[in-house]
């Protein structure tokens, strides 16, 4: 049964980062933010104003900020690199890979404007390859923060944490739901018990998710809605409690099946508990410009296409 889901207004997830970041930087003197020209867009003008001596404008050169930010660690800082999802990975993943992850330094990168919700821009700044390629660096964690509050917590929750941090978050405005939920990272949160499918989101898809298990309850259909705020390390307690119960799944999320949490679930399932699973993300594509809610609908990531897999996914369980 779906818990008691209360919105309390709607906010973008950059806030969230950008409002927990001069949080964590009042109570630790050693954060520092960094950007590549981009401090507007990742909502970093409160921290320049409360520290200007502990910010960093590296340009349009996101290599030299990756290297600059390896180089803060050593002198005892914890830098967040701040600029878009395609240009913090994609454009610098050598430079993360040999100066920060390879030597395990306590960087966070803040990634925004993930995935096909940053809209407009189009495929050039979409990025839909992001979750794996990070998840796939030996000691990165990888986190995907569903909503403004989780955002806020998770950037908070990252100073803590030492080592290389991969934090995703998003553009378009979205529902607030997760004020008075505790954030540990590694840590899944289950928003609906239930016994039918296993349903686990990441980011926006939550909020999707979460519509779509109130269609599928009217349909008499038990969803156990699991919320993989980590990708890596993934929970795997949890995903093994609720799929050898539902004995079933739908992954949901805004990135390429390929790769990113549904890759995850299917390999704790593959190891601890075969079931069948069926994907909601981009279908080995790129994006392409338009509104947010245009192409969530378009590339098959929208609530009715979470409906429609649960319903199939039951299907394969029964052998249908």
């Amino acid at each position: 049964m779906l818990k008691d889901i209360q919105v309390t207004g709607q906010k973008d997830t950059r806030s969230g980062f950008g409002d927990g970041v001069v949080e964590a930087a009042r109570k630790n003197e050693n954060i520092v933010a960094l950007t590549a020209d981009l401090a507007g867009s990742l909502k970093l003008n409160q921290f320049i104003k409360e520290f200007p001596e502990r910010f960093f404008q590296c340009g349009i050169s996101e290599a030299n900020m990756m290297g600059v930010a390896a180089g803060l660690t050593i002198g005892g800082k914890i830098p967040y690199t701040t600029t878009f999802a395609n240009f913090s990975t994609g454009r610098v993943y050598d430079q993360i890979r040999q100066s920060i992850a390879y030597s395990g330094k306590n960087v966070k990168i803040c990634a925004s404007h993930a995935g096909l919700t940053l809209g407009e821009d189009g495929a050039t700044h979409q990025i839909l390859e992001d979750i794996g390629l990070m998840k796939m660096l030996p000691g990165m964690t990888v986190i995907v923060p569903c909503d403004y509050s989780q955002t806020k917590a998770a950037t908070l929750a990252v100073a803590e944490l030492v080592g290389p941090v991969y934090l995703r978050f998003g553009r378009p405005v979205w529902p607030i739901f997760t004020d008075k939920m505790d954030f540990k990272i590694g840590k899944a949160q289950v928003f609906s018990e239930g016994s039918d499918v296993s349903v686990f989101a990441c980011g926006h898809l939550v909020w999707k998710a979460i519509e779509a298990v109130k269609i599928l309850q009217e349909k008499g259909i038990s969803v156990d809605l699991v919320n993989i705020h980590t990708i890596k390390p993934i929970d795997r307690e949890a995903v093994i409690a609720s799929i050898s119960k539902t004995k079933c799944a739908v992954t949901a999320e805004e990135h390429n099946i390929i790769g990113g949490l549904g890759d995850s679930i299917a390999q704790v399932a593959a190891r601890h508990f075969p079931i069948p699973i069926e994907y909601v993300g981009t279908n080995d594509t790129f994006g392409e410009s338009g509104t947010p809610t245009q192409l969530l609908q378009k590339y098959g990531l929208d609530t009715p296409d979470i409906v429609n897999a649960v319903q199939k996914v039951i299907g394969r369980k029964k052998g249908g």
